[in-house]
């Protein structure tokens, strides 16, 4: 799992951790929700909330493939990346190793096995595509947090912040030719935990419920303030899901490009519905959620 924590992608792991379906074998860190350093002990506190701390966590890029990387994460995560909860300092270490060379090998020794899920900058994917390409026809599959489809952007108006943050490697990884699903705005903002829903997350009591409950007050009041809702959209939590469950969602194969560089569009991502540029499609878009089954899944696993 390629991640930058971040209160959304904490869900998503601890999500993870209680889903037999799935089996995290490592936690590969990006730049994002805060610099690399902070997404790598994020992920070791993570883990070790989730008691697993014997996942390896690899530390990745620290900036995009081709500008600096802005640092405005904080404003939704907290300047921690866990809701300025100021959590102690994790008792782990990251591995003595590097995210790109880390996925090439991971994925070459066990062909056909290994899932590839990035919930946000696809810079370590784009890496390591790069370094062996390879790769593409020996991932079981490669599932995405990232984009928006026929959708507003949140990161600007017309991109999401995964792809904005490095467009470049995202239009690597959509053109690599692996068995791509990717989960956008158009199908994460379906689905919205409200503040009831994780105040009976923390009925059960549990040190991973009171985890959740307590990094997701500063998100629930980002929401708040910049979205107008009482709740959160389910973002990378939804592409964990389609890994546990991919019955949850509908989805369509499509041809998907990705903007670069444009002072505007950068980090769009447009789909070709009626194949008007006669390429074949490269990406499994989902288009529909079960939002319902969806929350209950997700409440049934943490509690």
């Amino acid at each position: 799992m390629d991640t930058d924590p971040g209160v959304d992608d904490a869900m998503a792991i601890l999500f993870g951790l209680r889903s037999p379906e799935v089996q995290i074998q490592a936690l590969t860190t990006v730049f994002g929700n805060g610099g690399v350093a902070r997404t790598t002990e994020n992920a070791l506190k993570i883990l070790e909330v989730g008691g697993r701390g014997d996942i390896p966590v690899v530390p990745g890029a620290a900036k995009p493939l081709l500008h600096e990387y802005h640092g405005k994460g904080s404003t939704v995560h907290g300047a921690d990346g866990l809701g300025n909860t100021n959590l102690p300092a994790a008792k782990g270490q990251p591995l003595n190793a590097r995210a790109a060379e880390y996925i090439v090998q991971q994925v070459m020794g066990a062909p056909g096995e290994i899932t590839l899920l990035a919930v946000g900058p696809l810079t370590n994917l784009a890496l390591a595509v790069s370094l062996e390409p390879a790769i593409a026809h020996n991932v079981k599959q490669v599932v995405i947090m990232g984009g928006a489809v026929d959708h507003r952007g949140n990161a600007s108006p017309l991109a999401e912040a995964n792809i904005h943050n490095d467009a470049a490697a995202a239009k690597i990884v959509f053109h690599a030719g692996w068995p791509l699903t990717m989960l956008g705005l158009n199908v994460t903002h379906q689905t919205v935990m409200t503040t009831a829903y994780v105040e009976q997350l923390k009925t059960a009591d549990t040190p991973v419920t009171n985890f959740i409950c307590a990094i997701s007050q500063f998100y629930l009041n980002a929401y708040r303030t910049r979205d107008g809702i009482d709740g959160f959209f389910v973002h990378d939590s939804s592409a964990m899901a389609y890994v546990v469950d991919p019955t949850l969602f509908q989805s369509q194969k499509v041809y998907v490009d990705v903007q670069v560089g444009d002072a505007r569009a950068n980090g769009q991502t447009m789909a070709d519905w009626r194949n008007q540029w006669g390429q074949p499609p490269n990406v499994n878009v989902c288009t529909k959620v079960d939002a319902n089954r969806f929350l209950k899944l997700y409440q049934s696993r943490i509690m």
